[in-house]
């Protein structure tokens, strides 16, 4: 009764006090505790986008890219990307022609360069593994 638009008070958010997402939050905050989980999450990241980033410039791209722990982003062009005016300089043609391929693999990623990715702890070696042999296959068509 106190919350809108019963009550004064505001409140969103995306799935914001549902108790699934609750529920899953809490979980993932109890598997993050374990020792060793966010090393594991920073390898599996790292192993990610730099095997896209050598996918790319094998096939003849100008790509640039990194990561901090789960979270990582890449640009078409040769880089460094470290401020706005250099990620507008971007290929931002080639990356959707490139998302769009990545799509048709079953990959689905951020549809802008401009936005993070985001990996996962049940993200496997194979799934990575399986993602960056669909980069080399979309990398070599466009």
């Amino acid at each position: 009764e106190h919350v809108a638009p019963a009550g004064s008070m505001y409140q969103a958010g995306t799935l914001s006090g549902n108790p699934l997402a609750m529920t899953a939050g809490i979980k993932t905050l109890e598997i993050l505790k374990r020792p060793g989980q966010y090393e594991k999450l920073q390898a599996s990241t790292e192993k990610l986008i730099n095997g896209i980033l050598a996918a790319g410039k094998e096939a003849g791209h100008e790509l640039c890219g990194g990561n901090i722990s789960g979270m990582f982003g890449f640009f078409f062009c040769k880089g460094p990307v470290a401020r706005y005016a250099d990620a507008k300089a971007a290929d931002t043609e080639k990356f959707a022609k490139w998302h769009r391929g990545m799509l048709e693999e079953g990959v689905y990623l951020a549809p802008s360069q401009f936005e993070a990715g985001f990996m996962s702890l049940a993200h496997s070696d194979k799934d990575i593994e399986d993602t960056i042999a669909a980069a080399k296959r979309v990398f070599a068509k466009i």
